[in-house]
């Protein structure tokens, strides 16, 4: 970085710039946190690391803390969090397992094409394992949502289900 750089960037985001309370930039967006990571990934405002950043991150239902996320915005009890964990911690392991399906099918795929033929069986072997692992993964997210169901009252449900229409929950 040019010498004259790091001045600039210290006057900018110590608070000596002018830029006031909030932050170079429209509402907090700048400043030395965005830079620093304290914003959470990517930069985005509104929240830490540890903070249920909506849309941001990938968990289980598409945000980066999902039991977090779910018990502030269903406004669960204790009950209902304890086994909002158990279906959150199976669709988990259920996910892992089918990434490492993903990468064996990859792997399988790459075998098939690296000899001196196209290996037809190879690829049509790992194509049928991935449509397998497909019908898992959706067993697996219905059965989910079956049991959130049967645990959530009317208007959690209803709650639940906007956050899916609207997209800031990704199932």
């Amino acid at each position: 970085m040019h010498p004259a750089m790091v001045s600039w960037w210290r006057s900018r985001h110590e608070g000596t710039g002018g830029c006031g309370d909030g932050g170079c930039g429209p509402q907090g967006w700048g400043g030395a946190r965005q830079w620093a990571g304290g914003y959470g990934r990517g930069g985005h405002g509104g929240g830490s690391d540890e903070g249920e950043g909506e849309g941001f991150g990938g968990g289980a239902f598409g945000v980066r803390r999902p039991l977090r996320f779910l018990a502030y915005k269903l406004e669960l009890d204790e009950r209902q969090v304890g086994e909002l964990a158990r279906i959150l911690d199976e669709l988990k392991t259920e996910r892992a397992q089918a990434e490492v399906d993903r990468r064996r099918s990859l792997s399988a795929f790459a075998d098939a094409v690296a000899g001196d033929t196209f290996d037809d069986a190879k690829a049509k072997q790992a194509a049928g394992q991935r449509v397998t692992t497909a019908e898992r993964l959706r067993d697996a997210v219905t059965s989910a949502l079956g049991r959130l169901h049967a645990l959530l009252d009317k208007d959690q449900r209803e709650r639940l289900a906007y956050l899916i229409r609207t997209g800031v929950l990704t199932v």
